[in-house]
């Protein structure tokens, strides 16, 4: 777009030519301006505003967006001539215009000052606002779109008084009609591509919920509660049913095939996210090189081979619960991702600067010991005070051997189902041996075991064969352990308490001087109630 002028012009000059060439200028504008991208569109308004302001002569114009409720106004557009200070931030016009404010935003008139001596007196401040701006004469307009008044149209001159003819206002409406136009066009794109981009980044969520069930539906198993009477599994859910309710983040401690996934779906189930996602996520299954991309996604062309956008696994679980088992096996570096994850709830994808937030609850777990991982360097000591929270140890198999029968008779429901075999008895020898093996895989272990078992069963006796390596036949213990075990259930039944009549002393037929002594040559840590 070619400059209307070359030079100045004062209002005297204005002739026919001057308004014939602003027709054209009006007339090439109004085209263009249907044909812009509305990338393009802020640009040419400015553009547009610096013909206008060489056309009439004045040193800066602008476009302000206007806030009636609030009577506010911020410069959205603007040109400025050489050495004229620019205006930034918002201006509250009733205050330092409220004269203008009056006939501007609430009766939708022009305020043309070409002096000030012309103001009437209640525009007292008004003058003396346009005084200390520098301002000698004024232009403005409000426009519309329906019967609001969103933008005005503002011409000040700085450096001589300047008349506004008559016949150039209402194209001066026409121009700013084009410029709100195109920008009310801009708008309603920018937020269609906006909520376009929105339904496809919910589409894609929906997909990857859908594949991620679905792989959960072919991996799960249809035994999936926590069974067991015995005190060790009564003070694991008591702690279930503490922490669930909150938003905290849990760290499941406990041997391999304790069942910490089983405890992370019990917290699920009975918080109040449960009618969300529960991801799941087994750190060490993830290759080394696709872990990150896997748990906080990525874009296409991230890296070589990545072909396609990939929504992560954090992503995925927005509103519900994550499950990070065997979180030890994270590199340092991603730890770090995940520290900011649990403090600020952001994280980008590979290959974008755009930060995400998100609500999700972690639950992490380990069957190492993460403190001393963290005295060795392989694990962030903040993220460790971060996740350990709410620190639940799930007991190894062969500290609740009475819960072996309950175990047993559920994995032969399960297997029996599947297999079309009734199986009525496991005979007490069978159960004795269970209940007597030392159990190095826990709970995983007892179901293969019995998976085994009931695959080769013929008749509707289990019959249960262990490994005969592993067997404790008989099962020895040592003096020192046993004493051990006999004085800690002893002060278990007391509450801790050493001395006095329901003392653990009393109990155990000691004076509480040995028992001290005892307690402290087996390690024994104790609280004197």
């Amino acid at each position: 777009m070619r400059s209307l002028v070359t030079a100045k012009k004062t209002s005297t000059t204005m002739g026919l030519k001057d308004r014939l060439d602003f027709e054209t200028f009006l007339s090439n504008l109004s085209a263009r301006f249907v044909k812009l991208e509305s990338g393009e569109i802020d640009g040419e308004i400015e553009l547009a505003l610096k013909h206008l302001a060489e056309f009439f002569g004045v040193d800066r114009c602008g476009l302000l967006k206007a806030d009636a409720e609030k009577k506010l106004a911020q410069v959205t557009h603007a040109w400025y001539a050489e050495g004229i200070e620019r205006v930034g931030g918002e201006v509250n016009l009733q205050s330092l215009f409220p004269w203008s404010f009056e006939r501007l935003v609430m009766k939708g008139e022009v305020v043309r000052v070409p002096n000030f001596p012309i103001l009437p007196p209640e525009a007292e401040t008004d003058r003396q606002s346009w005084t200390v701006m520098g301002v000698k004469s004024a232009l403005m307009l409000p426009l519309y779109i329906g019967k609001k008044i969103p933008y005005l149209l503002v011409l000040n001159n700085m450096s001589s008084e300047t008349s506004w003819p008559d016949v150039y206002i209402p194209r001066l409406r026409l121009l700013g009609e084009i410029f709100v136009n195109a920008l009310t066009r801009k708008i309603a794109e920018d937020e269609l591509k906006n909520s376009l981009a929105e339904i496809l980044m919910l589409k894609e969520k929906i997909r990857a919920e859908a594949e991620y069930l679905r792989s959960e539906i072919n991996e799960s198993r249809s035994h999936e509660e926590i069974i067991g009477k015995s005190d060790a599994v009564a003070r694991l859910l008591c702690m279930v049913e503490q922490v669930a309710p909150t938003d905290s983040s849990v760290l499941i401690l406990g041997e391999t095939g304790t069942g910490k996934e089983l405890v992370a779906r019990a917290i699920h189930r009975s918080s109040s996210r449960a009618d969300k996602l529960m991801v799941m996520v087994n750190c060490a299954s993830l290759p080394s090189s696709l872990v990150e991309s896997e748990l906080f996604g990525r874009e296409r062309g991230a890296y070589t081979g990545a072909l396609t956008k990939q929504i992560g696994r954090f992503e995925l679980a927005d509103g519900g619960t994550i499950f990070l088992d065997e979180i030890s096996e994270l590199s340092l570096e991603l730890q770090a991702k995940l520290l900011r994850v649990l403090q600020e709830g952001q994280f980008e994808r590979l290959g974008s600067p755009k930060t995400i937030q998100l609500n999700v609850r972690i639950i992490a777990a380990t069957n190492r010991n993460l403190a001393e991982e963290m005295k060795k360097g392989n694990f962030r000591p903040d993220l460790y005070y971060r996740l350990n929270v709410f620190p639940i140890q799930v007991p190894p198999l062969r500290e609740r051997s009475d819960d072996i029968p309950l175990l047993v008779w559920a994995f032969i429901q399960e297997f029996g189902e599947k297999m079309g075999k009734q199986i009525t008895r496991v005979s007490q020898q069978d159960m004795e041996s269970l209940q007597s093996y030392v159990w190095p895989g826990n709970i995983r272990e007892l179901r293969n075991i019995i998976e085994y078992s009931v695959i080769v069963n013929s008749g509707d006796t289990l019959r249960v064969r262990l490994p005969d390596e592993r067997r404790e036949t008989p099962r020895i213990t040592t003096l020192q352990d046993m004493e051990c075990q006999h004085i800690t259930k002893a002060l278990r039944l007391t509450g801790g308490k050493i001395k006095g009549s329901n003392g653990a002393a009393r109990m155990l037929g000691l004076n509480p001087s040995t028992l001290y002594f005892r307690m402290k040559k087996l390690g024994i840590s104790f609280r004197d109630g």
